[in-house]
């Protein structure tokens, strides 16, 4: 401080007491004399469609972030879920949102178009996959299940919350590339499946963990449009259905890999038929499990389809 190189005892002494009253900073006092906080210190709202990028943001983040992730519960169809008053404000006081994108998690994109005086950052995981609907079939959004895509995300993320703090660039990408040698450990297990089991047929109640099972050099035999009225809710005709369980009476398939968040009288029709065939069942979600991280359960779930192909 100058007045220090300078001045006298008295003025030395009159500069440490209006130090220590505006450090202080008792009831009342001038909010103006109040140290502000350094923009490194202040913690980031974010707000993310679901807990399985919620998750991928706080291991970016850190301590640095306070993420709210709007679907949470393993119980919750994403598919049919209605943002609350709460998701609203949640989302108004957001500085970075991260979501999934390609008709997933259409709440979203609602409830920004409606939210006023919010601009925060948008990252949506699909167009950061830069993955497009193959020829004669839909989207299959579930990138989550797909490592790789992952790894791009978490960049983006890190890029996002620099912007808005950028004291704190160099934590966030360093954040950003622990989570990513994660990520290859989790690829290598898959790439130990495909050396294998490559080939093997599966079947699925959804296309839910495609990407996986595809990186897994896996072939799914499962009816396209099985899975797809599933996804959709819609009505299973007669004739699909046969289809679908003959995979299992006619021991086409060596695992039913079963998405426990959505289910019905089809899912269940065809998830007997696999248990009375000893065709093994691996039941899979959409979102996080409770006490989970997105590395631990991605590596169970690989872990579980192994099991179920080295019987």
């Amino acid at each position: 401080m100058h007045v220090t190189s300078v001045r006298g005892p008295a003025v030395l002494i009159g500069a440490a007491l209006t130090l220590t009253c505006a450090c202080a900073g008792p009831s009342g006092a001038d909010s103006r004399n109040t140290p502000r906080r350094s923009a490194s210190s202040s913690v980031i709202p974010v707000v993310a469609s679901t807990n399985v990028y919620g998750d991928i943001v706080q291991q970016v983040g850190g301590g640095k972030v306070k993420v709210v992730s709007i679907i949470s519960d393993p119980a919750q169809d994403p598919h049919s879920y209605e943002a609350s008053t709460q998701n609203r404000l949640a989302l108004s006081k957001a500085k970075v949102v991260v979501e999934n994108g390609g008709g997933y998690d259409d709440f979203v994109g609602e409830m920004l178009h409606s939210a006023k005086n919010s601009s925060p950052a948008v990252i949506d995981a699909v167009k950061v996959s830069g993955k497009a609907p193959k020829a004669g079939a839909e989207l299959n959004e579930h990138v989550w299940y797909d490592a790789p895509v992952m790894g791009k995300l978490a960049d983006r993320i890190a890029d996002a919350l620099a912007k808005t703090a950028p004291a704190d660039a160099a934590v966030f990408r360093r954040n950003a590339e622990a989570f990513k040698d994660k990520l290859t450990v989790l690829e290598s297990k898959e790439r130990q499946v495909k050396a294998a089991h490559a080939g093997t047929a599966v079947a699925v109640t959804e296309p839910v963990p495609l990407y996986m099972t595809e990186a897994m050099g896996l072939r799914n035999k499962t009816p396209a449009d099985f899975s797809e009225a599933v996804e959709e809710g819609e009505d299973v005709s007669a004739q699909t259905l046969q289809r679908t369980l003959a995979l299992f009476t006619d021991k086409q398939v060596k695992a039913l890999i079963y998405n426990k968040q959505t289910s019905g009288p089809p899912t269940e029709k065809v998830k007997a038929a696999a248990e009375e065939n000893g065709i093994p069942v691996v039941p899979v979600t959409e979102t996080l499990p409770r006490g989970e991280d997105y590395i631990g359960w991605m590596t169970a779930n690989v872990g579980a389809i192994k099991s179920a192909l080295d019987r």
